[in-house]
């Protein structure tokens, strides 16, 4: 059955058009978690990371820029509110530098919210508007700067699931404000987008966005437990083989270490004959010699 159009008056999703953007982001994703892998304890990662870090702003600030000039500017669309556009912000931070939570926080952002919006696009503009480009440039470069990262250092641990969700709640809780106040809808967080989206499955405001909550938590969740399970048996790869406390032999109390006698009817050893015999022989010398 055939999915229809979502907009038809802006980007159409799922569409050959999209499909051939889902597929260059596939493929670019793959690529570079190749690269991520190989580039394992190597020499030249620091230098290659640092590459995308410096591409990453040259495409997107330039459009960027463009959006807020006088004769482009929209208030509910132009500012750098939305997760994907502080998501590409953080990947910057966190191909320069590898710090773990810039990486954690690309990880759940760029794999899950960035992910959603290029599966289920609300672009109004398309090929070739500038913001056509910046929309799937910025896509594109955050979840492959999220999947190389993860294939070159690894996923988070909890206290990196933990900063994230403190941050996106930061983050929810100021844009809430800014929408009221403006009367614009960043995030989706004041009402759902004009365009059909997952949101139309979690119901009417705000209970969409107390189900957004748990989701996130639940999923961010289920993509934390494999990274510190893999981490827990790298550093105790006998943890699972241990035996319970039950299955532990009883160990006795070793005893004092005490040199053998000779037991009873067991004539002595050799030595000890010859011994007496020497001092038989000289207690006999000294009696002769007095």
């Amino acid at each position: 059955m055939r999915v229809p159009p979502l907009d038809a008056d802006g980007f159409e999703a799922f569409t050959p058009e999209h499909g051939l953007l889902l597929a260059l982001l596939v493929a670019g994703a793959v690529g570079l978690g190749r690269v991520g892998l190989q580039q394992r304890g190597g020499l030249g990662e620091q230098s290659f990371r640092r590459r995308f870090a410096i591409l990453v702003p040259v495409f997107t600030v330039p459009f960027q820029v463009l959006q807020l000039l006088p004769d482009d500017f929209d208030l509910g669309t132009s500012l750098p509110l939305q997760v994907c556009d502080l998501s590409w912000m953080v990947a910057v931070y966190a191909l320069w530098t590898r710090h773990p939570r810039a990486v954690a926080v690309l990880y759940f952002w760029g794999l899950t919210l960035t992910v959603q919006a290029a599966i289920t696009p609300s672009l109004d503009q398309t090929f070739p508007d500038p913001r056509y480009f910046m929309f799937w440039g910025m896509h594109f470069l955050t979840i492959w700067a999220a999947v190389y990262l993860v294939c070159l250092a690894g996923g988070p641990d909890w206290r990196g699931y933990r900063f994230t969700l403190g941050l996106t709640a930061v983050w929810a809780a100021v844009v809430l404000v800014f929408n009221a106040l403006t009367g614009t809808n960043y995030g989706y967080l004041s009402r759902k987008p004009e365009t059909s989206s997952l949101l139309d499955l979690l119901g009417p405001w705000p209970a969409y966005v107390g189900a957004e909550v748990v989701i996130l938590a639940l999923v961010w969740a289920a993509m934390t437990w494999p990274w510190v399970a893999a981490h827990r048996t790298a550093t105790h790869p006998n943890a699972s083989q241990r035996p319970s406390a039950g299955d532990r032999p009883h160990r006795r109390r070793p005893r004092r270490s005490i040199p053998p006698g000779p037991s009873v009817g067991q004539p002595p050893p050799a030595d000890s004959d010859e011994h007496a015999a020497g001092e038989k022989g000289s207690q006999a010398g000294g009696q002769q010699e007095r």
